[in-house]
């Protein structure tokens, strides 16, 4: 399996960036890491692993991102405005650098998003945010209300970030043609977000699938056997 280190200046960041892409060949997945995780995680949990005869089938290249959720959503130390403000210039650079690095290497028109945890709402709000670059969206036990992040805090900056609020009112055609996963489990501590953001999606007539595990908990087990069950839709 061929794994690569990539590592250069963002002008959106201002600030240095660093992702893995594990695979040549297939097509592109932006996969998150979990609540303050680093582009690392995924491997170290063993879901690229649970997923390495796609890659190395050339079906799929994996761009492991970095997060800055420490400066972003869960940056306690700055007013919640500047929180939403940094995550959209990080928004900025998954679209503006990092997609676009993803379609040039793979030749693929769109990209994939996916995620666990806290990554799973990275997925859904590039995804939902973008639905004309995003085919495919696989969240695996993801949270989609920001708000809890604010300390009471909201703008427009803020529902434009919260897929449970500007998703009832989108019309953008892509998205009824974009492929969504809701994964959770019965003892998933977001098993309620998910119940919630697969009725959004029903009510827009949206097709999804809402995938609720049976004994089974929010955690890499779990997302282990989820990802490449998923991964087999393509």
């Amino acid at each position: 399996m061929v794994e690569e280190y990539k590592k250069w200046y963002s002008h959106n960041l201002n600030a240095d960036f660093e992702l893995l892409t594990f695979g040549q060949s297939g097509y592109p997945i932006l996969l998150f890491p979990t609540s303050m995780g680093r582009y690392f995680e995924n491997k170290d949990f063993k879901l690229i692993e649970s997923v390495q005869h796609f890659i190395e089938a050339g079906k799929i290249k994996i761009y492991c991102v970095d997060s800055i959720d420490k400066l972003s959503w869960y940056n306690k130390d700055i007013h919640p405005a500047d929180r939403v403000k940094n995550h959209i210039w990080y928004d900025k650079l998954l679209l503006e650098e990092v997609s676009s690095l993803a379609r040039q290497e793979t030749g693929h028109d769109r990209i994939i998003t996916a995620g666990c945890s806290f990554g799973g709402y990275h997925a859904a709000n590039f995804a939902f945010r973008h639905p004309w670059l995003v085919s495919h969206m696989f969240s695996m036990s993801g949270a989609f209300d920001i708000r809890g992040q604010l300390d009471g805090f909201y703008n427009d900056d803020v529902y434009f970030n919260n897929p449970v609020d500007y998703l009832s009112h989108d019309q953008n055609r892509e998205l009824w043609n974009m492929k969504i996963i809701l994964g959770t489990s019965d003892r998933d501590m977001c098993k309620g977000d998910n119940e919630k953001l697969s009725g959004i999606l029903n009510e827009k007539g949206i097709g999804h699938w809402l995938d609720i595990r049976q004994n089974a908990d929010h955690d890499w087990p779990t997302w282990r056997q989820m990802f490449p069950e998923y991964l087999s839709q393509l």
